[in-house]
Protein backbone atom coordinates (compact mmCIF):
# COMPACT_ATOMS: atom_id res chain seq x y z
CA UNK A 1 0.00 0.00 0.00
CA UNK A 2 1.44 3.41 -0.89
CA UNK A 3 1.11 6.32 1.26
CA UNK A 4 -0.83 9.72 0.44
CA UNK A 5 0.81 12.35 2.59
CA UNK A 6 -1.46 14.74 4.42
CA UNK A 7 -1.39 18.43 4.81
CA UNK A 8 -2.52 18.91 8.14
CA UNK A 9 -0.49 16.77 9.91
CA UNK A 10 -3.39 14.04 10.25
CA UNK A 11 -1.87 10.26 9.60
CA UNK A 12 -0.50 9.20 6.01
CA UNK A 13 -3.62 7.72 4.28
CA UNK A 14 -3.55 4.50 2.28
CA UNK A 15 -4.86 3.77 -0.89
CA UNK A 16 -4.53 0.18 -2.90
CA UNK A 17 -1.85 0.24 -5.48
CA UNK A 18 -2.21 -1.40 -8.87
CA UNK A 19 -1.36 -5.34 -9.00
CA UNK A 20 1.99 -5.73 -10.81
CA UNK A 21 1.21 -6.34 -14.21
CA UNK A 22 -1.79 -5.23 -14.35
CA UNK A 23 -2.62 -2.98 -17.38
CA UNK A 24 -3.35 0.90 -16.31
CA UNK A 25 -6.80 2.09 -16.36
CA UNK A 26 -7.91 3.26 -19.89
CA UNK A 27 -5.01 2.07 -22.08
CA UNK A 28 -6.85 -1.48 -22.87
CA UNK A 29 -7.79 -1.62 -26.52
CA UNK A 30 -9.89 -3.66 -28.87
CA UNK A 31 -6.70 -4.41 -30.87
CA UNK A 32 -4.63 -5.09 -27.67
CA UNK A 33 -7.42 -7.82 -26.55
CA UNK A 34 -7.27 -9.34 -30.60
CA UNK A 35 -3.78 -9.81 -29.90
CA UNK A 36 -3.91 -11.44 -26.81
CA UNK A 37 -6.13 -13.63 -28.70
CA UNK A 38 -4.51 -14.30 -31.50
CA UNK A 39 -1.33 -15.78 -29.57
CA UNK A 40 -3.98 -18.11 -27.91
CA UNK A 41 -5.28 -19.61 -31.14
CA UNK A 42 -1.80 -19.69 -33.09
CA UNK A 43 -1.03 -22.06 -30.17
CA UNK A 44 -4.38 -24.13 -30.82
CA UNK A 45 -6.19 -23.38 -27.35
CA UNK A 46 -9.00 -21.73 -28.61
CA UNK A 47 -11.60 -24.18 -27.26
CA UNK A 48 -9.61 -23.33 -23.35
CA UNK A 49 -10.04 -19.36 -24.33
CA UNK A 50 -12.23 -17.72 -22.24
CA UNK A 51 -13.03 -13.68 -21.32
CA UNK A 52 -11.36 -14.56 -17.54
CA UNK A 53 -8.06 -16.18 -19.24
CA UNK A 54 -7.67 -13.23 -21.62
CA UNK A 55 -8.09 -10.93 -18.93
CA UNK A 56 -5.37 -12.63 -16.69
CA UNK A 57 -3.12 -12.77 -19.43
CA UNK A 58 -3.72 -9.31 -19.96
CA UNK A 59 -3.27 -8.20 -16.49
CA UNK A 60 -7.05 -6.62 -15.95
CA UNK A 61 -10.59 -7.22 -14.73
CA UNK A 62 -12.72 -9.78 -16.86
CA UNK A 63 -15.07 -7.17 -17.08
CA UNK A 64 -12.52 -4.42 -18.38
CA UNK A 65 -12.79 -6.48 -21.80
CA UNK A 66 -16.46 -6.19 -22.88
CA UNK A 67 -15.66 -2.58 -22.83
CA UNK A 68 -14.21 -3.26 -26.16
CA UNK A 69 -15.50 -6.99 -27.17
CA UNK A 70 -18.96 -8.52 -27.57
CA UNK A 71 -17.79 -11.92 -26.47
CA UNK A 72 -15.88 -15.18 -27.51
CA UNK A 73 -17.11 -15.17 -30.39
CA UNK A 74 -16.42 -11.71 -31.24
CA UNK A 75 -13.32 -12.06 -30.64
CA UNK A 76 -12.63 -15.42 -33.10
CA UNK A 77 -14.30 -13.89 -35.61
CA UNK A 78 -11.66 -11.13 -35.76
CA UNK A 79 -8.72 -13.33 -35.31
CA UNK A 80 -9.87 -15.97 -37.77
CA UNK A 81 -10.24 -12.86 -40.65
CA UNK A 82 -6.54 -11.66 -39.93
CA UNK A 83 -5.44 -15.48 -40.20
CA UNK A 84 -7.81 -16.00 -43.28
CA UNK A 85 -6.55 -12.59 -44.96
CA UNK A 86 -2.73 -14.10 -44.84
CA UNK A 87 -3.65 -17.71 -46.09
CA UNK A 88 -6.68 -17.83 -48.69
CA UNK A 89 -5.08 -16.42 -52.10
CA UNK A 90 -3.51 -18.95 -55.34
CA UNK A 91 -0.47 -18.32 -56.67
CA UNK A 92 -2.12 -19.41 -60.05
CA UNK A 93 -3.07 -17.48 -62.83
CA UNK A 94 -6.85 -16.14 -63.07
CA UNK A 95 -6.58 -16.79 -66.50
CA UNK A 96 -6.58 -20.86 -65.60
CA UNK A 97 -9.80 -20.60 -63.78
CA UNK A 98 -9.43 -24.45 -63.20
CA UNK A 99 -6.64 -24.38 -61.38
CA UNK A 100 -7.08 -20.90 -59.84
CA UNK A 101 -10.35 -22.20 -58.34
CA UNK A 102 -8.66 -25.52 -57.10
CA UNK A 103 -6.29 -23.57 -55.35
CA UNK A 104 -8.61 -21.31 -54.13
CA UNK A 105 -10.57 -24.05 -52.49
CA UNK A 106 -7.66 -26.37 -51.36
CA UNK A 107 -6.36 -23.69 -49.37
CA UNK A 108 -9.58 -22.78 -47.64
CA UNK A 109 -9.98 -26.80 -46.80
CA UNK A 110 -6.13 -26.74 -45.65
CA UNK A 111 -7.03 -23.42 -43.06
CA UNK A 112 -10.17 -24.63 -41.91
CA UNK A 113 -8.60 -28.31 -41.09
CA UNK A 114 -5.25 -26.72 -39.25
CA UNK A 115 -7.32 -24.14 -37.69
CA UNK A 116 -9.62 -25.37 -35.10
CA UNK A 117 -10.85 -21.83 -34.50
CA UNK A 118 -11.74 -21.34 -38.12
CA UNK A 119 -13.62 -24.36 -38.73
CA UNK A 120 -15.74 -23.34 -35.82
CA UNK A 121 -16.50 -19.74 -37.08
CA UNK A 122 -17.27 -21.29 -40.41
CA UNK A 123 -19.53 -24.03 -38.80
CA UNK A 124 -21.76 -21.40 -36.75
CA UNK A 125 -22.78 -18.76 -39.04
CA UNK A 126 -22.36 -16.98 -42.54
CA UNK A 127 -18.73 -15.19 -42.67
CA UNK A 128 -19.14 -12.11 -43.87
CA UNK A 129 -15.71 -10.65 -42.48
CA UNK A 130 -13.56 -8.35 -44.65
CA UNK A 131 -11.45 -11.42 -45.38
CA UNK A 132 -14.02 -13.79 -46.46
CA UNK A 133 -15.94 -11.58 -48.52
CA UNK A 134 -12.64 -10.15 -50.30
CA UNK A 135 -12.37 -14.02 -50.97
CA UNK A 136 -15.86 -14.68 -52.48
CA UNK A 137 -15.73 -11.48 -54.53
CA UNK A 138 -11.96 -12.82 -56.27
CA UNK A 139 -13.79 -16.26 -56.99
CA UNK A 140 -17.09 -14.56 -58.70
CA UNK A 141 -14.70 -12.28 -60.57
CA UNK A 142 -12.95 -15.56 -61.72
CA UNK A 143 -15.95 -17.40 -62.60
CA UNK A 144 -17.11 -14.78 -64.31
CA UNK A 145 -14.00 -14.33 -66.29
CA UNK A 146 -14.73 -17.62 -67.53
CA UNK A 147 -17.40 -17.07 -68.59
CA UNK A 148 -20.24 -17.78 -66.64
CA UNK A 149 -23.27 -15.46 -65.95
CA UNK A 150 -23.32 -13.32 -63.11
CA UNK A 151 -26.70 -16.01 -61.99
CA UNK A 152 -24.31 -18.84 -62.92
CA UNK A 153 -21.47 -17.54 -60.86
CA UNK A 154 -22.73 -17.14 -57.79
CA UNK A 155 -24.57 -20.59 -57.81
CA UNK A 156 -21.28 -22.36 -58.53
CA UNK A 157 -19.47 -20.16 -55.75
CA UNK A 158 -22.22 -21.58 -53.25
CA UNK A 159 -21.57 -25.01 -54.60
CA UNK A 160 -17.99 -25.00 -54.29
CA UNK A 161 -17.78 -22.80 -50.83
CA UNK A 162 -20.60 -25.38 -49.27
CA UNK A 163 -18.71 -28.58 -50.14
CA UNK A 164 -15.16 -27.00 -49.28
CA UNK A 165 -16.50 -26.65 -45.69
CA UNK A 166 -18.53 -29.53 -45.79
CA UNK A 167 -15.30 -31.50 -46.56
CA UNK A 168 -12.97 -29.77 -44.07
CA UNK A 169 -15.06 -30.52 -41.56
CA UNK A 170 -15.52 -34.45 -41.76
CA UNK A 171 -11.91 -34.26 -42.54
CA UNK A 172 -11.08 -32.63 -38.98
CA UNK A 173 -13.57 -34.74 -37.18
CA UNK A 174 -12.02 -38.30 -38.78
CA UNK A 175 -7.99 -36.61 -37.68
CA UNK A 176 -8.16 -38.68 -34.78
CA UNK A 177 -9.90 -41.79 -36.24
CA UNK A 178 -8.01 -45.33 -36.39
CA UNK A 179 -10.16 -48.54 -37.88
CA UNK A 180 -10.95 -51.54 -35.36
CA UNK A 181 -9.21 -54.34 -35.84
CA UNK A 182 -12.26 -56.36 -37.61
CA UNK A 183 -13.33 -57.73 -40.53
CA UNK A 184 -14.66 -54.55 -41.95
CA UNK A 185 -11.39 -52.74 -40.95
CA UNK A 186 -10.23 -52.56 -44.54
CA UNK A 187 -13.58 -51.52 -45.89
CA UNK A 188 -13.22 -48.46 -42.98
CA UNK A 189 -9.75 -47.95 -44.44
CA UNK A 190 -10.82 -47.26 -48.02
CA UNK A 191 -13.37 -45.14 -47.04
CA UNK A 192 -11.37 -43.33 -44.88
CA UNK A 193 -9.79 -42.11 -47.74
CA UNK A 194 -12.29 -40.48 -49.35
CA UNK A 195 -11.59 -37.76 -46.62
CA UNK A 196 -8.09 -37.77 -48.28
CA UNK A 197 -6.60 -34.42 -50.09
CA UNK A 198 -6.53 -36.50 -53.41
CA UNK A 199 -10.29 -36.93 -53.27
CA UNK A 200 -10.61 -33.09 -52.18
CA UNK A 201 -8.91 -32.24 -55.05
CA UNK A 202 -10.68 -35.52 -57.71
CA UNK A 203 -14.35 -33.90 -55.79
CA UNK A 204 -13.37 -30.20 -57.05
CA UNK A 205 -12.58 -31.97 -60.44
CA UNK A 206 -15.46 -33.15 -60.71
CA UNK A 207 -17.78 -30.00 -59.67
CA UNK A 208 -15.63 -27.83 -62.08
CA UNK A 209 -16.94 -30.25 -65.25
CA UNK A 210 -20.52 -28.85 -63.83
CA UNK A 211 -19.25 -25.23 -63.69
CA UNK A 212 -17.80 -25.64 -67.14
CA UNK A 213 -20.90 -26.86 -68.28
CA UNK A 214 -22.75 -23.55 -67.59
CA UNK A 215 -20.03 -21.73 -69.30
CA UNK A 216 -21.80 -19.37 -72.43
CA UNK A 217 -20.67 -20.23 -76.19
CA UNK A 218 -19.48 -16.34 -76.23
CA UNK A 219 -17.89 -15.98 -72.81
CA UNK A 220 -18.37 -12.22 -74.32
CA UNK A 221 -22.07 -12.36 -73.39
CA UNK A 222 -21.23 -12.70 -69.89
CA UNK A 223 -18.53 -9.99 -69.07
CA UNK A 224 -19.47 -7.35 -67.35
CA UNK A 225 -20.15 -3.84 -69.26
CA UNK A 226 -20.70 -5.26 -72.57
CA UNK A 227 -23.35 -3.64 -73.48
CA UNK A 228 -21.54 -0.35 -72.98
CA UNK A 229 -18.63 -1.30 -74.62
CA UNK A 230 -20.77 -2.87 -77.58
CA UNK A 231 -22.33 1.16 -77.70
CA UNK A 232 -25.98 -0.49 -76.48
CA UNK A 233 -27.93 -3.25 -75.92
CA UNK A 234 -26.84 -6.36 -77.56
CA UNK A 235 -29.66 -7.18 -79.79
Amino acid sequence: MAETPQLDGAPPRRHAERPAGRAAWGTLSREEIIRAAHRVVAAGGYEDMSIRSLAGDLGVAPMSLYRHIRDKDDLLDEVVDRLLARAWRPAADEDDWHAWLIEAASKLRAFLVEQPAALHVYLRHPVVSPAAVERMLAMMRVLRQAGLSEQAAQGAYGVLHTYTIGFAALEASRASWTPEASDTSDLAKRLAGYTSTGQFTEGLRYLLVGVGSQVSADPWESRPGRADQAGGEPP
